[in-house]
């Protein structure tokens, strides 16, 4: 049974996602999928009015006529979203944590897709993967994932993303567009993502806490992994707070370097603050 709570959030989750996007996607009639929103269908002779930048030259040439290629409106883009729900996405040193703002993320693509008939799968993973909701069309299919997103407790588990790219790639699906939602807190995951990245369009959302990218000056503070367990006191004065701070730069640094290199667009968000902007110019790029 969905509480109250759930129910009341996903109703103003669907205003709230219908406001932000109003005259910006929806209006362009176009799918979140990268590209120009057209698949090729055929080649046929050119024809008065037709745009010169669809002539296949090669073709043309061959066959001593000119030809164009001809595209129809993509349709049928399946999109699933990978949403990490191990202890550490749970953390937050304010009013909102990771996992708030990954989940409210994903249920406005959902809702987004769903506009745009696009099918929609959800997979939730820690450690290993909890859950696997296989893609589908519909605003009862997308409420049903809205509510698991909503109503999911937290793993107290470590983070195993490769673990979870790697059941991406045995469901065998082609031509998805797969978004990764995590605080990327994980071991060297490089191996899975390249490939996957190569047979599905893969989209990464970070989301750190503002203390996951820069800790007060306040001398000495213990701290705990919230996976692991283990303590750990850090120095938080002087050079000691240069120290840490150029660790959590560096692994940010290095994390957009990992994406890069495996070809996949990183959205970078903050938990403590309101990311709708930086969805709007995200969602504005893939729409030209």
């Amino acid at each position: 049974m969905i509480s109250p709570e759930i129910i009341k959030k996903i109703k103003n989750l669907e205003i709230h996602t219908r406001k932000m996007i109003s005259g910006l996607l929806l209006g362009q009639g176009r799918s979140i999928a990268k590209g120009s929103g057209f698949d090729f269908d055929q080649i046929r002779e050119y024809q008065s009015g037709d745009d010169v930048r669809s002539i296949d030259w090669k073709s043309s040439a061959r066959m001593d006529k000119v030809l164009i290629k001809q595209y129809r409106e993509e349709r049928n883009q399946t999109i699933l979203l990978l949403v990490d729900i191990s202890a550490s996405s749970w953390y937050g040193s304010g009013a909102q944590g990771k996992y708030d703002t990954l989940s409210h993320v994903a249920a406005m693509i959902s809702l987004i897709a769903s506009y745009h008939d696009d099918a929609v799968g959800l997979i939730l993973f820690a450690d290993e993967v909890q859950t696997y909701i296989p893609a589908q069309k519909g605003k009862k299919h997308v409420h049903m994932l809205l509510e698991t997103l909503f109503a999911i407790k937290p793993a107290k588990r470590q983070t195993d993303i490769k673990k979870a790219l790697e059941y991406v790639a045995q469901l065998k699906k082609k031509n998805m567009i797969v978004f990764l939602l995590s605080d990327f807190i994980d071991h060297d995951f490089t191996q899975p993502l390249q490939p996957l990245s190569k047979q599905h369009d893969v989209i990464a959302v970070s989301c750190l806490d503002q203390r996951e990218i820069e800790l007060p000056k306040c001398g000495f503070l213990t701290v705990q992994d919230q996976e692991t367990g283990q303590e750990i006191m850090l120095n938080l004065a002087g050079s000691g707070h240069a120290k840490i701070g150029s660790f959590l730069t560096s692994r940010v640094v290095e994390q957009q370097k990992l994406f890069k290199r495996a070809g996949v667009r990183l959205l970078s968000l903050a938990a403590h603050q309101n990311n709708d902007h930086e969805l709007i110019k995200f969602f504005r790029k893939r729409m030209t």
